[in-house]
């Protein structure tokens, strides 16, 4: 059996920028090229592929039955079928990749459907200070993330990638939406502030072990965070992760981030060596997050 890492692709909407698309802004971010352009969403799927990706990500972060209504004037049923076609459109995508490739012992990709944290939807950069969970209920973060974890598992994601995640109750509130699609495998991957720490300030040795409470977690880890920082989190965290739950590992280019102004314009990290060490480490999946693309 094949125990090396599974490789997932970068960022989609850095692929998108990178050919015209003007995202920065928009409170639907890659989300509204759904809509508004798929096969623009399938070629940056099929040059990750290219680029040797085992994992093509939905094009859904940012997408929710709300934030369709609202920006895009949808039906709540319309909605959740766009939502929907994000991973249509990337199976379609695994399968004519497959059906040219030459390579006929390369792994068949996995699609992994994108879920964000509700602070996506809120286009304030809250995904990386988590300050809306003490203004909401367990169940209220339940009720938001539900229909897209729905429409995901409906659509045949072979994978559920619940990303970016900031705070504990967050994270709690998605291991409960999974337990009501009891078929449906998944990774929790959390944003952090520094070499010991989610974005909400707790430990991320805390956020583990609220991974290792579900038995449909494949992996958990760390994802759009600085990379450097990625080996002493897994470090501080190793003691307290289940044997059988992989870390699952993509940072970004370690280039700033300002809700206002984008992307600051640096000197990006090279994954090269670190991503060995994480191997090391016992990673299962890895790639990369906002501003790292195909070679």
């Amino acid at each position: 059996m094949d125990t090396s890492p599974f490789i997932l692709d970068g960022g989609l909407a850095t692929e998108l920028e990178a050919s015209g698309f003007q995202l920065q802004g928009d409170p639907l971010w890659s989300a509204r090229i759904l809509h508004t352009n798929p096969e623009a969403i399938k070629d940056v799927h099929f040059r990750y592929l290219q680029s040797g990706s085992d994992v093509i990500t939905t094009a859904t972060y940012q997408a929710s039955i709300e934030g369709f209504v609202k920006y895009l004037g949808l039906r709540p049923e319309e909605a959740q079928q766009t939502i929907m076609s994000g991973v249509q459109l990337a199976k379609e995508t695994v399968r004519e990749f497959m059906s040219h490739s030459p390579i006929s012992d390369r792994r068949e990709p996995v699609v992994a459907g994108s879920v964000g944290p509700y602070g996506a939807f809120l286009h304030d950069g809250s995904e990386y200070t988590g300050a809306y969970e003490d203004k909401m209920t367990m169940e209220e973060l339940k009720d938001w993330h539900r229909p897209q974890i729905q429409c995901l598992v409906k659509a045949g994601a072979d994978i559920v990638a619940m990303e970016t995640i900031p705070g504990l109750k967050e994270a709690e509130a998605l291991v409960e939406v999974l337990r009501e699609f009891p078929e449906a495998k998944a990774w929790l991957s959390f944003s952090c502030k520094d070499i010991h720490n989610i974005s909400s300030g707790r430990r991320f040795s805390e956020a583990v072990q609220v991974a290792c409470r579900s038995s449909q977690l494949v992996a958990v880890g760390v994802n759009c965070c600085p990379a450097p920082i990625v080996k002493p989190l897994l470090e501080s965290a190793k003691s307290h992760k289940k044997a059988d739950l992989g870390w699952v590992v993509y940072p970004n280019s370690g280039e700033g981030w300002d809700p206002k102004t984008g992307w600051k314009t640096e000197k990006r990290t090279s994954f090269a060596k670190l991503s060995l060490d994480w191997k090391e480490q016992g990673a299962l999946w890895i790639g990369g997050c906002c501003r790292v693309g195909p070679p």
